[in-house]
């Protein structure tokens, strides 16, 4: 749906202020636009990368399944070295 004139107008009249007042927040903005429309087209390119904590938590489970497994080892070692022959 198109917007009409008058709010066409009132919106450019809005971005005018803001920028006028506070030309940070304005950037901000524009650059967080740009961002989403990026976004927006590249949606079906390809993959995203996953986040720094969805990589902290892989290392993390695996760090702690070779714990498990090294203490398995370990315990498995153990148990067979005192059975006697």
């Amino acid at each position: 749906m198109a917007w009409s004139q008058d709010e066409e107008r009132m919106l450019a009249m809005i971005e005018r202020h803001l920028t006028d007042e506070d030309p940070k927040l304005a950037a901000r903005l524009e650059s967080f636009n740009h961002r989403a429309e990026r976004r927006r087209q590249g949606k079906g390119a390809g993959r995203r990368l996953p986040g720094r904590s969805t990589v902290i938590i892989a290392v993390s489970w695996l760090l702690i399944a070779t714990l498990i497994a090294t203490l398995l080892v370990m315990a498995l070692r153990h148990d067979a070295a005192a059975l006697p022959v």
